[in-house]
């Protein structure tokens, strides 16, 4: 088109010239303003053709941009072009994809990985939930040796399997999702691990206010990891916290069926949907399942009983039409964002220390856009968190051994072994 408009100015470079020696003025003037509308036209034309280029490259951006993809849209697995893999992912107990915690941290590393053109592979220690120390660090010198520069480790049972590793690797670089700092056995900290945790309680205490607030004084807790797990005992204890609350404030009494019970290995049993269904059929109306894949039991004895679940680590409303709200952390955003400390070059803000995201991170909360709770609104909500946020809500994490030692004003604790 650039080639035709130049043509045509010359040509009314020659006609005006032919314009200037003839005998007729007005012919001149004649020709000269066709030869003018002409150029206008195909200025306008080139224009209105150069708009319409720019307007597709536009369109071309922003489908771009539109297909941003979510998590569950990047495969699990993936073939590197020289069989390495820049990013490693070592699930904890339970299913890769568990709805929960393990799904949760490996959305992370996908989103990274997708997002900055390195490849990824995850790792599943044999023998399942029947996993010892010894499968977990044959996972991760798996990993090393399959070229990963960052190894993301799931769990606070990767402890002892991660300091052996992170001592045999020392050029590698370990996010201990769930965990803390780790040391050699002479005391040295461990700088290529970098221990990331959450502040649970902060959520599990939105959660039990949330749901009280809501209307339900028969509540249910049924935890993962037998009472050991530091992140389940967390959320647990701010539960109860954020049930007393609320309770007080509305003047009524709550009670909280409480138990670790087949949860220790994070799965979901007919013995755990077994004991869940005689809590909804004994007037529990709501349970806080904490702990993996034991939610698809919980789920289940729901369903059957027309009860009512609270989610965990991710927003679960999406699995199941029983899910009124979950207490959240951010497995994806957290794990990412520790991924992207080693490849922007700043690890040392991390290595060899341990992080505690909460609030004030907004790394913990409840999810405002897909609960279903009507009468504790998110304006309700937001007070809350603006409280826990300035300093004057405090929610307590140094939980007991067992909460069957604790007593409340207001809720009365079932404790279930």
């Amino acid at each position: 088109m650039k080639k035709t408009l130049a043509l045509l100015l010359a040509l009314c470079m020659i006609f005006g010239l032919m314009a200037g020696c003839s005998s007729s003025s007005d012919d001149a003037e004649e020709t000269t303003t066709e030869t003018e509308e002409t150029v206008e036209e195909a200025a306008e034309a080139e224009e209105t053709e150069e708009a319409a280029e720019e307007a597709e490259e536009t369109e071309e951006e922003t489908a771009e941009v539109a297909e941003v993809v979510s998590a569950d849209d990047i495969p699990d697995t993936m073939t590197s072009d020289d069989g390495t893999y820049d990013i490693a992912f070592i699930t904890d107990v339970g299913q890769l994809k568990d709805k929960s915690f393990n799904q949760g941290t490996f959305d992370g590393v996908k989103l990274y990985a997708y997002e900055n053109g390195l490849s990824y592979k995850y790792y599943q220690p044999a023998n399942g939930s029947e996993a010892t120390n010894d499968d977990r660090y044959d996972a991760m010198v798996s990993a090393c040796e399959n070229g990963a520069q960052v190894v993301v480790c799931a769990g606070y049972m990767q402890e002892t399997a991660l300091t052996a590793a992170a001592i045999a690797y020392p050029d590698v670089q370990f996010i201990f999702i769930d965990g803390y700092s780790l040391s050699d056995e002479d005391g040295n900290v461990l700088t290529n691990v970098a221990g990331i945790a959450f502040q649970e309680e902060q959520s599990g205490y939105f959660a039990g206010y949330a749901v009280v607030a809501e209307g339900y004084t028969s509540l249910g807790f049924s935890g993962g990891g037998g009472g050991t797990n530091s992140a389940c005992c967390r959320y647990g204890y701010g539960f109860l916290q954020g049930a007393e609350a609320a309770a007080e404030a509305l003047g009524v009494e709550v009670t909280i069926n409480y138990s670790w019970l087949y949860g220790s290995s994070f799965a979901a049993s007919p013995e755990l949907q077994t004991m869940v269904s005689g809590w909804y059929e004994n007037g529990v109306e709501i349970v806080f399942a904490c702990g993996g894949s034991m939610f698809d039991s919980i789920v289940a004895a729901a369903a059957e009983n027309d009860g009512a679940v609270i989610g965990v680590d991710v927003d679960q409303s999406y699995e199941s039409d029983t899910v009124v709200t979950s207490a959240m952390k951010g497995l994806s955003s957290a794990t990412s964002w520790a991924i992207g400390k080693y490849f922007d070059g700043e690890w040392d803000d991390i290595g060899g220390a341990s992080t505690s995201l909460g609030v004030n991170d907004d790394a913990v909360g409840l999810p405002t856009d897909t609960w279903s709770m009507e009468s504790f609104t998110v304006e309700d909500y937001e007070e809350q968190l603006a409280a826990l946020k300035d300093g004057s809500l405090v929610v307590d994490a140094d939980y007991p051994e067992s909460v069957a030692d604790l007593t409340f004003d207001y809720v009365t604790i079932n404790y279930i072994e």
